[in-house]
């Protein structure tokens, strides 16, 4: 797996932190094929399903990014409870999960 690996300064508050960030030119893992295959399931229309591990590879936190016409007139907050109720299983064995919902463009 090709990584692209650099560090990336993080504010936090009154501090900033460099934390390292990498990009992925690899394919999705066995276990982010999985999250997207559920994702794909629950989200038919969906037109954008992405999945990082970002934990290096452990399975422990995932990244998603997940771009839908069903998340049209709902909050954040519903449309990121739609995705944890999706993966409500899964969810049990993660540390955790950052999700990016988004709806798509109609122009």
């Amino acid at each position: 797996m090709l990584r692209n690996c650099f560090y990336k300064r993080q504010f936090l508050g009154l501090r900033s932190l460099l934390r390292p960030y990498c990009e992925t030119s690899a394919p999705p893992s066995e276990a982010e094929q999985r999250l997207i295959g559920i994702l794909k399931e629950k989200f038919p229309t969906a037109s954008h399903v992405e999945v990082s591990d970002i934990s290096g590879g452990c399975g422990a936190m995932y990244e998603i990014l997940i771009e839908a016409d069903s998340f049209q007139g709902k909050r954040k907050v519903a449309q990121h409870k739609m995705v944890t109720e999706a993966l409500k299983e899964q969810i049990k064995d993660m540390h955790g999960l950052r999700i990016t919902t988004k709806v798509p463009d109609v122009s």
